[in-house]
C-alpha cells in the first residue's frame, strides 16, 4: 500500500477488482476516527454499515457524502452477493456503529467471502473498547482473553465464567446494563472476589471507571443503577499474585467474616459457601463444619 495513498493502488473504481475496507469508526468521541479512515470513507463507491441512520451522522459531521447499505445481523447473509458485486468495480468499506467490525460485531462471513472469492480485504485500525478497557482499568494485562458478550442465560453465563477460573491474565467482557448486576454476581460466585475494572460509556461525556473487587462491584452497582456501555476486566484467578484479591482466609474467624460478606452479596448461604469454597480451596464439608462449630463456640 501506498503511504501517501489511504486505498490501495492495486484497484480503482471501475478498473478491476476492488478492496473490502474493515473500517473502525469511534466508540463514542466522533473525534476519534483516524484521517486514513475518513479519506477511505471518502474515496470508496459503498459503505456497508451496521446502522446506516447512525453512520449517516458520523458521515455528516466530517462532510463526507456516500452511498449507504445496510449489513447486520439480521440481513447479513443476504447482503453478500450484493457486496460482492460492488466488489468487481471498486471499493467498498464495511463499518459497524462502533469501534471495529467483526469484533462483536457482523462481518465475519462478507470477509470470509470476500477472500475466498480473491478480493483484498484490509483493516483501518482504530478505536476500539476493548483496547479502552485495558487501558484505564490498573491490573496486569500482559495476557489478555476476549470474551465478547456474556451469554443472556445466567446459566450460560455462570458456565462460561467458570471456564475461565484457570486461565492467567485477565478477561474482557461487554455487559448490557439491564444484566450487569447479574453477571457481578457471578463473577463473584464463579471466580471469588477478584480485582476488576467496570468501564461505562468509554470516550464519551460522562464515561466512568469502578475499580475494585467483584463483591465491591457489586455493592456498588446495587445502589447505583447501571446506565450505558459496559466492558469488563476481570483478574481472573490464574492471574500472577500480585494481581489477586487478598489471601483467602484460613481462619475460623476470618472464615465466618468473609461467609457473611459473600452470603450478602450474594443473597444465598449455599452460594456463598460454594464461592468460598473456591477462594479458600477447603472442601464444602470442612468449611461447613468450621463455621457451625465457630458459631457454637461464639454461643457458649
Amino acid at each position: 500500500m501506498n503511504d501517501a495513498d489511504p486505498l490501495s493502488s492495486a484497484a480503482s473504481d471501475g478498473d478491476g477488482k476492488g478492496t473490502l475496507y474493515v473500517v473502525s469508526t469511534p466508540i463514542g468521541n466522533l473525534g476519534d476516527v483516524s484521517l486514513r479512515a475518513l479519506e477511505t470513507l471518502r474515496r470508496v463507491r459503498l459503505i456497508a454499515a451496521e446502522d446506516t441512520r447512525h453512520t449517516r451522522k458520523l458521515l455528516t459531521h466530517h462532510g463526507i457524502s456516500a452511498r449507504l447499505v445496510s449489513y447486520h445481523a439480521h440481513n447479513r447473509l443476504a447482503r453478500i452477493d450484493e457486496i460482492l458485486a460492488q466488489l468487481a468495480h471498486g471499493h467498498v468499506a464495511l463499518v459497524s456503529d462502533a469501534g471495529t467490525p467483526v469484533v462483536s460485531d457482523p462481518g465475519q462471513e462478507l470477509v470470509r467471502a470476500a477472500a475466498d472469492a480473491g478480493y483484498a480485504v484490509v483493516c483501518v485500525p482504530g478505536a476500539s473498547a476493548l483496547t479502552a478497557a485495558l487501558a484505564v482499568s490498573g491490573l496486569e494485562a500482559s495476557v489478555v482473553h476476549f470474551g465478547g458478550f456474556l451469554p443472556r442465560r445466567q446459566s450460560e453465563r455462570r458456565r462460561a465464567l467458570a471456564a475461565m477460573r484457570a486461565w492467567p491474565g485477565v478477561a474482557v467482557v461487554f455487559e448490557a446494563p439491564h444484566r450487569l448486576r447479574s453477571a457481578l454476581e457471578d463473577v463473584l460466585a464463579e471466580l471469588g472476589d477478584v480485582p476488576l475494572a467496570v468501564c461505562c460509556d468509554l470516550t464519551k461525556r460522562f464515561e466512568s471507571v469502578f475499580r475494585g473487587v467483584a463483591s465491591e462491584a457489586g455493592a456498588h452497582f446495587a445502589e447505583v443503577e447501571p446506565r450505558g456501555e459496559f466492558t469488563l476486566v476481570v483478574a481472573l484467578p490464574g492471574a500472577p499474585p500480585d494481581e489477586r484479591a487478598a489471601p483467602a482466609p484460613q481462619g475460623t474467624h476470618d472464615l465466618e467474616a468473609r461467609f457473611d460478606t459473600l452470603r450478602a452479596a450474594l443473597g444465598d448461604r449455599a452460594r456463598a459457601l460454594a464461592a468460598l469454597a473456591r477462594e479458600s480451596g477447603l472442601p464444602r464439608k470442612e468449611l461447613y463444619r468450621r463455621l457451625i462449630s465457630g458459631r457454637r463456640s461464639d454461643r457458649d
